[in-house]
């Protein structure tokens, strides 16, 4: 079993600032939320992943709990295992666009996609909170990019 060190409140702060306080993979606001966002273990530790700050990301609780301790994940158009999305290694912008009514992430890459499809990053639940974010000017956020 993998000892299980509580990550020191500095570094989680460090996470959360370098995170600009979304959730690395889905792009959720934590400033939104009632829950605070975990921080996630990019390599997880049960895999000899470390607490180290490069190997930490901010994730909500559905993209927490989805990715559980995977690091790869089939490509839903060409069925190849590729890796999930690494927010220390991965821009955003490159593997992920909003669609046009900016309520669904498009993936752009096989990396983007198998994301998308393993987090449910396009759950219903989900589209309806964009949307009310939406009408009220809090999502998405301002620097991500958006398909025309």
């Amino acid at each position: 079993m993998v000892s299980r060190n509580k990550i020191p409140e500095a570094v989680r702060k460090q996470v959360r600032h370098q995170a600009n306080h979304l959730c690395e993979y889905c792009h959720a606001s934590e400033q939104w939320q009632y829950v605070k966002f975990t921080v996630d273990h990019i390599l997880p530790l049960s895999l000899g992943g470390t607490d180290s700050l490069d190997n930490l990301a901010l994730a909500c609780f559905h993209c927490n709990r989805r990715k559980t301790n995977r690091v790869t994940a089939s490509d839903p158009e060409s069925g190849e295992t590729v890796p999930l999305f690494n927010p220390r290694q991965d821009r955003w912008r490159e593997h992920f666009v909003w669609s046009a009514d900016k309520l669904r992430v498009i993936g752009l890459t096989a990396t983007g996609r198998a994301t998308i499809a393993t987090l449910d990053l396009n759950r219903e639940r989900i589209i309806h909170i964009r949307a009310a974010d939406l009408e009220i000017g809090r999502h998405p956020p301002a620097d991500d990019p958006i398909a025309e």
